[in-house]
């Protein structure tokens, strides 16, 4: 973002990436407001200086009833495979919540920057349909393009690649990485889901934040993907921490390829300069 002050808004600004990218915005001189309901967010990872409101996404409009500049939509829900067991909860946030957020959108006209998923295009697209979030979250993404096109209103529109870093979470609503460092931590076996072989782009918070600052300030349009070079199989994860695997069965909704396209953030400027590898080396040698 450019070191002209602006009022931006953060919704899911205490969760995993919310929170990281607030960091990075407040000590600018931006005025960062969070909008979150604290459904996976918490209060610990709070940043000195933003102005945090405990809000679901539909009552954005009564939550933040100012007119900012840019509007960064991270606040939806965002598991894969736990999505199938709780779609009411799925429709709730990423239906209701984001249809209201683009209201806000529509009202306010700032710039709105979306995080879209990834799963979107893996499968050869078929991945948009494998879960409650894929679905949602690919419908989300092409109406924030229609209502862009609609209202002649500014947007980019990312796309995360399995984030992993500092302040991970685990548990239901965990990410992978971190749920195989705290069981290698505990000296615990590592549950792979079969067939073990499905291959992921694990890209480091840092990076992805990196990213939404640069597309947030330069960015317009659709497609800006966020992710590493490299993909890896679920089992090269595993074996990478080298405690014992064991497999697990077969999950709805578990995609098997990944397809990464970053022409346009790579335009800007941005590519990805942490390795998922030299993490988990430094969790193996201790320092992580």
């Amino acid at each position: 973002m450019s070191p002209e002050q602006k009022t931006i808004v953060v919704t899911g600004g205490a969760g995993f990436v919310g929170s990281r990218l607030c960091g990075r915005l407040a000590p600018r001189g931006h005025r960062v407001i969070s909008v979150d309901n604290y459904f996976t967010g918490i209060r610990d990872v709070e940043v000195p200086g933003v102005d945090y409101r405990e809000a679901h996404t539909k009552d954005i409009g009564a939550a933040v009833p100012e007119r900012p500049d840019v509007v960064f939509h991270l606040g939806e829900y965002s598991r894969v495979e736990a999505s199938l067991a709780e779609p009411n909860v799925v429709w709730d946030m990423n239906v209701n919540g984001t249809f209201q957020v683009l209201e806000y959108w529509r009202e306010k006209s700032p710039k709105l920057v979306y995080a879209g998923s990834s799963t979107k295009f893996a499968d050869g697209g078929l991945g948009r349909d494998q879960s409650p979030y894929a679905f949602t979250k690919a419908t989300n993404s092409e109406l924030v393009r229609n209502y862009g096109d609609w209202y002649g209103l500014p947007f980019a529109i990312t796309y995360f690649y399995n984030v992993y870093g500092p302040g991970e979470r685990a548990g239901t609503y965990g990410t992978l990485i971190e749920i195989f460092r705290q069981r290698f931590l505990a000296g615990a076996e590592l549950p792979v889901t079969s067939p073990g072989t499905q291959q992921r782009i694990f890209t480091h918070v840092d990076d992805i934040v990196d990213g939404l600052l640069l597309i947030g300030e330069h960015g317009e349009g659709d497609e800006f993907g966020l992710g590493a070079a490299e993909s890896f199989s679920i089992l090269e994860i595993a074996e990478m921490f080298g405690s014992p695997v064991v497999m697990q069965p077969e999950a709805r909704g578990n995609r098997m390829t990944a397809k990464l396209d970053v022409t346009k953030s790579t335009a800007l400027g941005w590519s990805a300069t942490n390795s998922v590898r030299d993490y988990i080396a430094g969790i193996v040698a201790g320092e992580g």
